[in-house]
């Protein structure tokens, strides 16, 4: 299945706590003209829906609860800035914005905040993917090392030749590195020595 486009927001659904009507009425009318269906939230009320975005006022913050802030956390927030004061960019930073907006507001500049924030918060899971794989690959490099120390006592080889040794036996039973040095660390299974 393929990702939706940054660039396309038709079909979306936006969480949208806005104190000001003016502002309020501005991001409804630019939001049906991109096509977002937005819900109106009070940062104290629940949220029965999962939102592709949540739009943000710096007078709700700071949110007081933690499960509004982690819910948060799962969808790209745009800030809506109205001071520029370091205690209230304190309070944005809590909910890890995307992108954000600066009041008064004007529909110019919505349709940039909004594909920035959907496109930051893609490379951001993308990197969080990509830090996830490397602490993997960091924690199973324990279990190699282990593994080519047991063959180069159970071989009496070097490091290298061991290593290879390993590399050679995991291609011809097609398994990773990784999992044939956890089969020989946990069962004592050597590889097949080849050739």
């Amino acid at each position: 299945m393929s990702k939706p486009s940054s660039f396309s927001l038709r079909g979306r659904k936006a969480l949208v706590a806005i104190k000001d009507e003016r502002d309020a009425s501005i991001v409804r009318r630019q939001f049906e003209r991109l096509g977002i269906d937005s819900v109106a939230w009070d940062p104290t009320g629940a949220i029965d829906f999962a939102p592709d975005l949540a739009l943000i006022d710096d007078e709700f913050l700071p949110l007081t609860q933690p499960a509004r802030r982690a819910f948060l956390g799962r969808c790209p927030v745009i800030a809506l800035l109205g001071t520029e004061t370091p205690s209230r960019l304190k309070l944005v930073f809590e909910l890890d914005p995307a992108s954000f907006l600066v009041k008064p507001l004007r529909s110019a500049g919505i349709y940039a905040a909004l594909v920035m924030a959907f496109e930051r918060n893609e490379r951001t899971n993308e990197l969080k993917q990509q830090v996830l794989k490397l602490e993997q690959r960091l924690r199973s490099r324990r279990v190699v090392l282990a593994a080519v120390l047991q063959v180069m006592h159970s071989h009496a080889l070097a490091e290298p030749a061991a290593f290879a040794l390993i590399r050679r036996s995991a291609m011809e039973q097609r398994k990773t590195i990784e999992e044939l040095s956890a089969e020989i660390t946990a069962k004592g299974i050597l590889p097949r020595a080849t050739g």
